[in-house]
C-alpha cells in the first residue's frame, strides 16, 4: 500500500527508504509512551500503516491546495483534510503565511526547525501601549432631510457643483463650415457643451466621464420610425407601429425612451390642448402594456402621471363643447384600471393611491365638471365595490351640483355638455350597482329621497335593467332553457400580487351546453 508516493501533480515515484516512517521512529515513540521492546513485525506494520495514512492526508491536502488555486501547502489544507475524514484537526499550528523550515545537521543527526525571532522583554515592557479599542455601538444619523443631505461626519461629502465652464476648446484659425467643421470638432469628456472662454482665475478640473447606454443605429432608426408613425397622420402606419409595440419581444432596451416620449408628449400636448396626439399617446401606452415581454413596473413613475393627466385634466381640447374628449377620459380610465390590476401590490399600494387621487378630485369643490367626469370614470373602472363605497355616497352632492348648473340662467354650452355627460355617467355606472343591492319594487320617491335629484333617473335605469334581464329570462324559457339567477365571481391573483376579479356568467349554446368561459367586454378604441 505504501510503495508509491504521489507528488503534487498526482504522479508517483519509485520506492525509497526516505519516504517511509522509519521503524526506529516507531520504537522511539513507543518508548515515550511507555511501551518497551516492541516486536519487529509490529513496528514494521505500524511503520507501513503510518506511512500510508500520512501519504493519504498529504495527497488530499494537495487537492485542497489546488482547489483554492495555490501552489503552497499550508496548515489549513491539512486541517481541511482531517475534517473531511472526521478527524479532529490540529490546534496551534494555523498560519495564513508560508512558514519555511531551516535545515541543520551535526553529530550525525539531521534536524528541520522554524527560525523564530527572539524578543526582549524589556522592550515589550517599556514600549508604548496600543489604544484601547472602542466598544461596538450603534448611532443613528439623518441621511437626508426633505431631500437635502445634512453636513455630518457620517454622511459622504456632497458633490461640488461648479457654476463656471471649465472646458476650453482650442482656437481654430481656419473656420470651416458644413459637415467637415462638425467632424473636426472635439469635445473632451463627452460633454455636449459648446466652447467657451475660461476665466483667468480658474483652472482645469478633472471631470468624471459619464457612461450612458447608447442605442445602436438600427434601434435609433426603429425608435424614430415608430414614434413618427404612432403620432403621424397615416392610420395604416400607426396600426403597424402599435402592432409592433404590442408584439415585438426586443423592446426592453428602448422602453425607457418610449416611456419618456409618452410622458413628455402628454405634458406638451395637454398645454397645447391637442386631443388627437393625446389619444395617439394613450394608444402607445396600451400597446406597451399589451406586450407580455416588457416589464413596465420600473417606468410606472412616468406612465401613471401621463395617463392620470388624460383622465382628470381640466381641459384636453380647444373646443370642449364639440370635441369628444370624453372618449379619451374613458379610454385612459380603462388603462389606469389595467395598471392597477397588473402592478398593484400590498407593497406599492398603486390602486389605493390612484383611488385616493380620484376621490380627492371628486371631493374638491373647485374641480371642473370634466375633471369630475374623469374621476367617476376612473372609480367605475376599478370595480363595483369601489363604486358602491365611494361613488354612491356622492350621488346627492353631485346631483345637486348638476341641477344647479343646468338650471342656471347664465349657462354656457361647455358647462351644459359637461353636466349632461357627468349625469349620464353616474346613472350608467351606479344603476347596475343599485340594482344588485336593492330589491324591487323600484319607486322614484324612494330613490329621490335616498339619492337626491339623480334618484328618478337612476330608478328608470334600474327598472330598464330589470326588464332587460326578465326579457332574456323569458327568451331562454321559451327555448326550453332555464337561466341561472346566480353569477359566479372568481378572484385570481396576478404575478405582481394584485387581485383580478373575473365574472363568470353561465351561458347556453344551441345544444343546451353550459359555457362558463370568463367573458371580458370589448372596449372601443377612441
Amino acid at each position: 500500500m505504501a510503495d508509491d508516493k504521489p507528488d503534487a501533480t498526482g504522479g508517483s515515484s519509485e520506492k525509497s527508504t526516505s519516504l517511509y516512517f522509519s521503524v526506529d521512529t516507531v520504537k522511539a515513540i513507543g518508548e515515550t509512551a511507555g511501551i518497551l521492546q516492541l516486536p519487529d513485525h509490529a513496528t514494521k506494520y505500524l511503520s507501513e500503516e503510518t506511512t500510508f495514512r500520512l501519504k493519504e492526508i498529504i495527497q488530499d491536502a494537495v487537492k485542497f491546495c489546488s482547489h483554492r488555486k495555490s501552489n503552497k501547502l499550508t496548515c489549513q489544507d491539512i486541517d481541511n483534510t482531517l475534517k473531511s475524514k472526521n478527524q479532529e484537526p490540529l490546534y496551534g499550528f494555523i498560519s495564513d503565511e508560508f512558514i519555511p523550515f531551516r535545515f541543520a545537521s551535526g553529530g550525525g543527526r539531521e534536524l528541520h526547525f522554524i527560525e523564530e525571532k527572539e524578543l526582549d522583554l524589556n522592550d515589550i515592557i517599556n514600549g508604548v501601549l496600543p489604544k484601547i479599542p472602542h466598544d461596538v455601538a450603534m448611532k443613528a444619523h439623518w441621511l437626508a432631510i426633505e431631500g437635502v443631505q445634512p453636513s455630518v461626519p457620517e454622511n459622504p461629502v456632497p458633490e461640488t457643483h461648479f457654476s463656471i465652464d471649465v472646458l476650453k476648446k482650442p482656437e481654430v484659425k481656419n473656420v470651416r463650415t458644413g459637415v467637415d467643421a462638425l467632424k473636426s470638432c472635439t469635445v473632451p469628456n463627452n460633454n455636449p457643451l459648446t466652447s467657451a472662454k475660461k476665466p483667468e482665475s480658474s483652472s482645469l478640473v478633472p471631470l468624471k466621464a459619464r457612461f450612458t447606454h447608447e442605442l445602436s443605429v438600427e434601434q435609433q432608426l426603429y425608435y424614430k420610425e415608430i414614434t413618427e408613425a404612432a403620432v403621424g397622420s397615416s392610420e395604416a402606419r400607426r396600426a403597424e407601429a402599435l402592432q409592433s409595440l404590442a408584439t415585438d419581444p426586443g423592446l426592453s432596451q428602448m422602453l425607457p425612451r418610449f416611456s419618456t416620449f409618452v410622458s413628455e408628449g402628454v405634458r406638451v400636448n395637454v398645454v397645447q390642448n391637442n386631443l388627437a396626439l393625446l389619444i395617439y399617446l394613450m394608444r402607445m401606452v396600451k400597446a406597451l402594456m399589451d406586450n407580455s415581454t416588457l416589464n413596465l413596473e420600473k417606468y410606472l413613475h412616468e406612465m401613471i402621471p401621463a395617463v392620470m393627466t388624460c383622465i382628470v385634466s381640466r381641459q384636453l381640447c380647444t373646443r370642449p363643447d364639440v370635441d369628444n374628449h370624453w372618449a379619451l377620459r374613458d379610454y385612459a380610465a380603462r388603462l389606469m384600471a389595467q395598471v392597477c390590476r397588473s402592478f398593484s401590490t400590498s407593497t406599492n399600494l398603486i390602486q389605493s393611491r390612484i383611488t385616493g387621487t380620484f376621490c380627492k378630485c371628486l371631493h374638491d369643490d373647485k374641480s371642473s365638471l370634466a375633471a369630475r367626469y374623469g374621476s367617476v370614470a376612473g372609480l367605475a373602472e376599478l370595480g363595483t365595490d369601489v363604486v358602491q363605497s365611494l361613488a354612491l355616497p356622492r350621488l346627492q352632492v353631485e346631483g345637486e351640483r348638476i341641477k344647479n348648473i343646468l338650471e342656471s340662467p347664465l349657462l354656457n354650452p361647455i358647462d351644459r355638455t359637461a353636466a349632461e355627460h357627468l349625469r349620464g355617467l353616474l346613472v350608467k355606472h351606479c344603476g347596475p350597482v343599485i340594482k344588485n343591492i336593492r330589491q324591487p319594487p323600484d319607486l322614484p320617491e324612494e330613490y329621490f329621497k335616498e339619492y337626491g335629484s339623480l334618484g328618478p333617473l337612476i330608478c328608470q335605469h334600474t327598472i330598464k335593467l330589470r326588464d332587460q334581464e326578465a326579457h332574456k329570462t323569458r327568451l331562454l324559457a321559451s327555448a326550453g332553457l332555464s337561466r341561472p339567477t346566480t353569477v359566479v365571481s372568481v378572484t385570481t391573483l396576478s404575478l405582481s400580487g394584485g387581485a383580478t376579479t373575473v365574472a363568470i356568467v353561465p351561458t347556453y349554446n344551441r345544444l343546451g351546453i353550459i359555457n362558463t368561459k370568463p367573458s371580458y367586454p370589448k372596449r372601443p378604441i377612441p
